[in-house]
């Protein structure tokens, strides 16, 4: 008996040896802006969480994991992230919508990819039962896409006023702006979505938020304030054609109204002398 037992248990899949029968507090839903996506690209990503009507209140601020898995079920990448909403603060019966913008990484895989998600403490790790098709361990699957190879992108170069290239934790690549740099792509002659993800990690370095401009020619194309340390911005906005300009090369300027110099900060304990404005991890143009 302790044999066909043993046997019984062993073809179960991994995600269905237990039942997960603890009521949902929620049931999530994801749209992404498009189901064919290159590596590199910008997803749109719609987050939609319809709060169970008999849900009790939740007791902390949990986090929303995002995880992105192969066809071979592997997990490839995470978008974890708090939402705008702290869930200590969602209502039963209620409706939580937001977006987030993701950068398909640099990663060696081409095919078809799924989106599962999930609410998790960020303390004990323990996870939320929700509603929906899950593998397993409270992960729901709720979007899934195509991943190719660069196709219709613009590469954007970066040109003058930048620091070298650095790598961090994970491969992410970054470089640091002067006060004034600048980027070029190739002007496709029509309407544009350009993509920047930023950040300031200097806290303390300014009493204030950075005041950034982004322009083509004498065209203010964005604007926005920068604080530091609280964690990567992804600006998007888009360019009419009339405003690319004629030439077969777009040169658009990044200015930040203050820079600084870590070896003359005391607090950031630092021997680097360059000048650094912010930094930018990415560079997106999409024709529209």
């Amino acid at each position: 008996m302790r044999i066909w037992l043993a046997l019984l248990l062993a073809t179960v899949p991994a995600g269905c040896a237990r039942v997960d029968d603890a009521p949902p507090v929620a049931t999530p839903t994801v749209a992404l802006s498009s189901d064919d996506a290159p590596i590199g690209s910008p997803i749109e990503m719609t987050y939609r969480f319809a709060v169970a009507t008999d849900a009790p209140a939740f007791g902390e601020d949990y986090w929303v994991f995002v995880h992105f898995i192969d066809n071979n079920g592997e997990l490839m990448w995470t978008d974890d992230h708090q939402p705008p909403t702290p869930t200590s603060q969602w209502k039963a019966g209620s409706t939580v919508e937001y977006q987030r913008t993701m950068f398909v990484p640099k990663f060696p895989y081409v095919g078809d990819a799924r989106v599962e998600v999930g609410l998790f403490s960020a303390g004990t790790g323990d996870r939320l039962p929700l509603s929906g098709e899950t593998g397993g361990q409270r992960a729901y699957r709720v979007a899934a896409f195509t991943m190719r190879l660069p196709t219709d992108n613009l590469v954007v170069i970066f040109q003058n006023g930048w620091h070298d290239t650095e790598t961090g934790e994970g491969g992410r690549e970054w470089q640091w702006s002067r006060r004034q740099a600048t980027m070029a792509f190739r002007n496709p002659q029509r309407n544009v979505r350009v993509y920047v993800e930023v950040d300031q990690p200097g806290l303390g370095v300014f009493g204030e938020p950075q005041a950034v401009e982004l322009r083509i020619g004498e065209s203010v194309v964005d604007t926005f304030a920068m604080p530091a340390g609280g964690g990567s911005l992804i600006r998007r906005f888009d360019v009419p054609a009339d405003r690319l300009g004629a030439a077969d090369t777009v040169e658009m300027t990044l200015s930040v109204d203050k820079t600084f110099v870590p070896a003359a900060v005391p607090e950031l304990k630092s021997s680097d002398p360059r000048e650094l404005g912010i930094r930018v991890f990415r560079a997106y143009v999409q024709p529209n």
